[in-house]
């Protein structure tokens, strides 16, 4: 009973994973370009989804097969740059005559970002179940688990961010461009942060 433990609270460590500051601000960046709140919650859904696939992924490979892997700053820093990418782009396209209007049902961008994410948790997440638990299997049910709670988090994340963005909310032109703006040049700043403390030069 006592190696069901981790288990059972995986779910809430999985909710407050999603509460870290660079799956907020990537999720926060997508839910920004969004005009109400169904779609937010359904890109914070889809970013969920495709963080716990690639942990689930990761975890199985190195729990199952015993492997090892010496180089996931690397992967920090791939998240850090996509977190760059994806500021300019929101820049860029808050700026254009004609800002791109997006489908309210193409979420793939945000499973892939999750995608992305999940591969650079996965590492140190596998680490801390070898320490904890050395049934591999109970290991991936515990990475599953904690996806899922995280799954959740990130739908309450996305919904609670969206707000100020939606069209209920009647926000001036204005304040609404220095929203995009600020939160931006965050994403910008500790994207870069990422790159620089995960790659030696």
């Amino acid at each position: 009973m006592e190696s069901l433990l981790p288990v059972v609270f995986a779910s809430v460590a999985g909710l407050g994973h999603a509460l870290e500051p660079d799956h907020v601000l990537a999720v926060s960046n997508m839910v920004s370009r969004r005009d109400a709140l169904t779609p937010a919650l359904r890109d914070g859904l889809f970013w969920g989804l495709g963080h716990t696939l690639m942990l689930a992924i990761i975890g199985a490979v190195l729990l199952l097969g015993r492997v090892t892997f010496h180089h996931w700053g690397y992967f920090e820093a791939l998240v850090g740059l996509v977190l760059i990418g994806m500021a300019l782009h929101r820049l860029f396209t808050e700026h254009a005559e004609r800002p791109p209007r997006l489908n309210r049902t193409a979420h793939g961008w945000a499973f892939a970002v999750g995608l992305v994410h999940g591969l650079a948790g996965s590492g140190a997440l596998v680490v801390l179940v070898l320490t904890e638990i050395h049934n591999p299997w109970l290991g991936l049910l515990y990475i599953v688990v904690f996806g899922l709670g995280s799954v959740a988090g990130m739908f309450g994340v996305a919904g609670l961010l969206s707000i100020p963005f939606t069209q209920r909310m009647r926000l001036s032109r204005r304040l609404r461009r220095t929203s995009v703006w600020l939160s931006s040049v965050v994403c910008i700043l500790y994207g870069g942060w990422m790159v620089y403390s995960n790659v030696k030069f």
